[in-house]
């Protein structure tokens, strides 16, 4: 069987999508900061040959209109935990790695590093820089409840979701800051520029 990426988004809607950084920045912006970094990263994940890749969108059912087609599939209803637990159930038999959208460094790299380490673990995680994880990916061993009641949004939701594996071998890639606020925002754009690399519009 193979190998399944499934990226966890919004779909594209002005003032549907990254509201916290809308509030300091616009919704204008936020959308197609929101939609370029989608769609850089949809691109950069099929053009690995060695894993399939899905969208989970939300919500549920509402037209996609991003330059790159993907298979999709919608989240379901429920908190964040229980949304990527329907997701992440579909792929039970095989190995998957979900990651969310909103990391602009994060790639097909990161996804090949991953299943890599999942050769010798259970669960894989990709911390974030804010305490959270951008990435889970697992084996066919899994806990029987992946999240718990871990506080999302907060410094602590990978230390709560790391309680449900305490059972498991666990093994981690490297650690990515996400963009969740308009001073992320910035921190992310002078990185870019000091880089020299293009802004993703």
């Amino acid at each position: 069987m193979r190998d399944t990426v499934i990226v966890f988004a919004k779909v594209p809607r002005l003032g549907m999508v990254k509201r916290r950084l809308a509030a300091g920045i616009g919704d204008r912006a936020a959308l197609r900061f929101h939609a370029a970094t989608l769609t850089a990263l949809l691109r950069d994940l099929q053009s690995c040959r060695s894993f399939d890749v899905v969208l989970a969108g939300t919500p549920d059912r509402m037209r996609l209109r991003l330059p790159v087609r993907v298979d999709r599939i919608d989240q379901g209803r429920g908190d964040l935990g229980v949304r990527m637990t329907r997701a992440l159930r579909r792929y039970r038999r095989g190995r998957v790695a979900l990651t969310g959208c909103d990391i602009p460094d994060a790639g097909s790299a990161d996804a090949r590093a991953a299943f890599r380490v999942l050769g010798t673990t259970d669960a894989v995680f990709g911390p974030a820089a804010d305490g959270g994880y951008w990435l889970i990916a697992l084996g066919p061993r899994r806990p029987a409840e992946l999240f718990g009641n871990a506080r999302w949004s907060t410094r602590h939701a990978l230390a709560d979701t790391l309680t449900r594996f305490r059972r498991h071998r666990v093994g981690f890639v490297r650690t990515l800051a996400d963009v969740d606020t308009a001073a992320d925002w910035r921190c992310w754009r002078a990185g870019v520029r000091h880089a020299g690399r293009a802004r993703p519009w």
